[in-house]
Formats: structure tokens, C-alpha cells, sequence
């Protein structure tokens, strides 16, 4: 199940939602857990045994660490649930990818192959995986103590809003919200807010670029030049940010409904100055996770520079290899790795004192570049449309597709989401901030009439949304292989 379907908004959230205020204290968790495992069990009944042997397991692993902290086997209980968990994640999704390529291995000394297993990937396992992980470590680190209630544990690491598509929730960022959160209505109707703006990212601008990004993509490199290439990795670039910081927002939204404050994921990260600042605000959460709990156990920038620059190599290669299965996702890991380490090297020094969308037109070559690599099936379909972005030759019958592209709709379409990620809409949330300040009578009334064009607003989003899912538009869930 998808937020973006008609069945989440119009079935699956109501229900949850109504039995959820309508439920006394603790129950309330119980109830959310339920139906986190209920949204869980509609992509597959067997995968939910795969979610809950992760909780059965972890609640053991987190309590045996508490035991043991005061002895020197806290730390052999940690290597057990990380080994565990890291085993999980490793089986299912990287199986088939570990025998493809011992296949391909085998096949060059004459050897035959082995079977395929035709292992299907659980949604969202390298999300629960990562949460159960910073469980473990922040127990170990005494950050946090042991979960004693199993089913708040369960929660935590199952809960729908954050399951399929993050971001990647700490155990220490809200242990003590499982059984004290705050229940208030401007909460609630603020969370409501971020929901409909996640859902028109996603449904109303993201699916649009797909369309655009996917056919254009799918074309043989003969058939490439440079404007639709460059239209088709554009598109690609306002999808995957509006897709997935779209899912953030829900996420987000509908952790706030139900009473659960959740970190930021984005932050305007094509906005950024430099690869480095990007990561500061793309995905936030993931590349905090490899930040406290891979780079800064290495050892950081504090052990040398060939040390650092080793342990930058080592934090990108497990992030690329994190969102898939696939050499290509690799190899994007250490694209942006090698910027990086670039820029570590003295690269940011002029970047700072460079004029500021130089900087800016920098970051994002490097970024669409390395999205070619994260959205083509392999490298020889990624090094077929780097050249076509330099092709600039055109045929009347090029101009024709790309023209087509560029109707009424998309160019909307792509206004509204180059305003939303380089901050244009930035001046109208100052203006409301001033307005609900305000105390003089023009200004109550000023305020009272823009609540009004909210609510016309949100609500356009929610039917917009709705009549484009009913009418079965295109509507792809990118996330699979995470």
C-alpha cells in the first residue's frame, strides 16, 4: 500500500485515524501497531514474518546489550545483533546480486553456474534494518536504555508512516514520545498541511517528471541528443527530489497526526554550494546514520588525511550500496566520493569564495551527472546518455519529441517544482508568519482571508491528487530497491 493510492487516503488512513482518538492511553500504540502491520501485510503476508523476526530478535539482542553493559559482553551481544540484522539485509537483498556476479566469476574458470534463488526483496527492509541498528548502537552507547515492552519496541520499528520510505528514525529521537507524546489540534491540522504537500509533490509533480523522465530514458542512444537528454535528466533530478522529499513530508505529516515529532529529511539540496553541503541536505537522515555510526567510529577527519580521505571512500561506497543492488549504484556512491574527497583536498575553499550560482551550477552538474549512473540499468546505458548530453546535433524528428514534451501541463508542472526546491515560495511563508503576528484589524482580516486561501489550496492539492490517482495516472513507487 502507497500513500499516494486511493485506498491509504480514503480507507486506510480514516480508519486508522478514527480508532486511534478513539482509543484510551496505551492502547493507542497498540492500535497504530496493528495497523502499521496490517498496511505492512498488504504489499505480502510473508515478508511481515521477515519484520517481525526483526523485532522478536532486536528486543532480545537491545536486552541482553542492557544486561551485559557493566561486563565486557555488551559488546559481543552488539556484534551479534549487528551481524544478525547486517545478515538480514544482506540475504535478501543482496542475494541475488552476491550470486550473479559468483556466477559471473565462475563462468571465467569454466565452472557452471549456480541456481538463481529468486530472492524477492522485502519493501522497506533497509529502512527497519537501519532503525533496529541504531537501537542496538545507541543501547551500547548508553544513550538510550532497552526497550522493556516489546510491543513499543515494535512500534518504533514498524510504525507505516516512516516504514517503506523513511526517513530513518532513531530509536534515541523518540524513545520517550512511545509513551509520552503531546495531542493537540494546530498539531494535528499542521500535520494534515505537511500530508497534502507530500501528496502533491508526489502525485501532481513527481509522477508527471516520471512520465517524462521514463520514456525519454527508455529511448536507444541513437535516438539521444543533447536538449532531450538534458530534459530527460532534469525531469529525472525534480522526480527523485519531489518523490522522496514528497514521502518525507507525508511521513512527517502523518507522524505529527498521531501525536510523533520527526526529524527533517531535506533541506533545498539543490539549493547547496558543494557536493558536501548537498549531503548536509539531501536525505538527512541516512547520511546522519553513516555519519555517527560509520564515519565518526573510523575515525573521521581526526586520524590523518589519508585515513579521512579512506573513510570518505568507505561512508560512499556503503551509501550507494545501500539504495541497491547493483554496480551502478556503487559506482554512483563513489562519484560522489571522489567530489568529495576533491573538495576536502581544497576544492571548497574556492567554492566559498566563488560567486555563489557558479557554486550552485557546480553542485548541480555533479549531482544530475551522478543521477544518470542512479537511474540507467547499467553502465553502458549510462555512458550511452552522458554522450547524448553533449550530442547537440538535432533532426526535425528530435525536435518533434522534444517539443511534445514541453506542453502546458509539464511547464507548470516544472515551474511549481523548480519554485519549491530553490526556495521561491520562501517570501509567502514570511508573509504568513507576519500576518498571524499581527494585531492590528487589517491585518486579522488579511489573515483571516489568506486562512481561507489555504484552505482552498490544501484542499485543491487533495482533489487534484485524487482525480488524477482515479484516473489511474501514472504513478510509480521508486523505493523497491531500497
Amino acid at each position: 500500500m502507497l500513500f499516494s493510492s486511493l485506498i491509504f487516503l480514503y480507507a486506510f488512513l480514516p480508519l486508522t485515524l478514527l480508532g486511534y482518538y478513539l482509543s484510551p492511553g496505551r492502547v493507542k500504540n497498540y492500535w497504530l501497531l496493528l495497523l502499521s502491520l496490517v498496511f505492512f501485510a498488504w504489499g505480502g503476508v510473508s515478508f511481515t514474518g521477515i519484520l517481525l523476526l526483526s523485532i522478536v530478535a532486536n528486543y532480545f539482542f537491545g536486552l541482553r546489550i542492557q544486561a551485559n553493559l557493566l561486563r565486557r559482553g555488551a559488546y559481543t551481544w552488539l556484534l551479534a545483533g549487528v551481524t544478525f540484522n547486517l545478515l538480514l539485509l544482506g540475504v535478501y537483498k543482496y542475494g541475488n546480486f552476491a550470486v550473479e556476479n559468483i556466477n559471473h566469476l565462475v563462468g571465467l574458470v569454466g565452472l557452471g553456474p549456480i541456481k538463481d534463488p529468486g530472492i524477492i526483496l522485502p519493501v522497506g527492509i533497509s529502512f527497519y534494518t537501519f532503525h533496529s541498528l541504531s537501537y542496538l548502537v545507541d543501547i551500547f552507547r548508553k544513550k538510550v536504555e532497552a526497550q522493556r515492552n516489546i510491543l513499543d519496541l515494535a512500534l518504533y520499528i514498524s510504525m507505516f508512516s516512516q516504514l517503506i520510505a523513511g526517513p530513518i528514525i532513531r530509536y534515541s529521537d523518540v524513545w520517550q514520545q512511545l509513551d509520552n507524546r503531546q495531542h493537540a489540534l494546530n498539531k494535528f491540522a499542521g500535520g494534515i498541511e505537511r500530508f497534502l504537500i507530500g501528496l502533491g509533490k508526489k502525485v501532481l509533480l513527481a509522477n508527471t517528471f516520471a512520465r517524462v523522465a521514463d520514456e525519454l530514458f527508455a529511448l536507444p542512444a541513437n535516438e539521444l541528443n543533447a536538449s532531450m537528454a538534458w530534459l530527460g535528466i532534469i525531469s529525472y533530478s525534480l522526480q527523485i527530489y519531489c518523490d522522496f522529499a514528497g514521502y518525507s513530508d507525508m511521513a512527517i505529516g502523518l507522524g505529527r497526526m498521531f501525536g510523533f515529532d520527526f526529524k527533517e529529511n531535506f533541506d533545498f539540496p539543490y539549493m547547496a554550494r558543494s557536493v558536501k553541503e548537498f549531503w548536509r541536505r539531501w536525505h538527512m537522515s541516512l547520511s546522519g546514520f553513516f555519519r555517527d555510526y560509520v564515519y565518526i567510529p573510523l575515525g573521521g577527519n581526526q586520524v590523518g588525511k589519508i585515513r579521512t580521505y579512506l573513510n570518505l571512500i568507505a561512508v560512499f561506497l556503503l551509501t550507494g550500496f545501500w539504495h541497491g543492488a547493483s554496480w551502478t549504484f556503487v559506482v554512483w556512491g563513489l562519484f560522489h566520493g571522489f567530489f568529495m574527497l576533491l573538495e576536502r583536498m581544497g576544492l571548497d575553499k574556492w567554492l566559498e569564495k566563488v560567486y555563489a550560482p557558479i557554486a550552485q551550477a557546480y553542485t548541480l552538474l555533479v549531482v544530475m551527472l551522478a543521477w544518470v549512473l542512479f537511474r540507467a540499468n547499467d553502465f553502458d546505458h549510462a555512458m550511452s546518455y552522458w554522450k547524448a548530453l553533449f550530442l547537440f546535433e538535432q533532426s526535425p524528428n528530435q525536435t518533434l519529441i522534444f517539443v511534445k514534451y514541453l506542453n502546458r501541463e509539464f511547464l507548470i508542472v516544472l515551474f511549481l517544482a523548480l519554485a519549491g526546491s530553490f526556495g521561491w515560495l520562501r517570501p509567502l511563508l514570511l508573509f504568513k508568519q507576519k500576518l498571524v503576528q499581527g494585531q492590528s484589524i487589517l491585518i486579522r482580516v488579511s489573515a483571516l482571508f489568506w486562512m481561507l486561501l489555504e484552505w482552498l489550496f490544501y484542499g485543491g492539492i487533495l482533489l487534484l491528487s485524487t482525480l488524477y490517482l482515479a484516473a489511474g495516472t501514472y504513478n510509480p513507487f521508486i523505493y523497491y530497491r531500497f
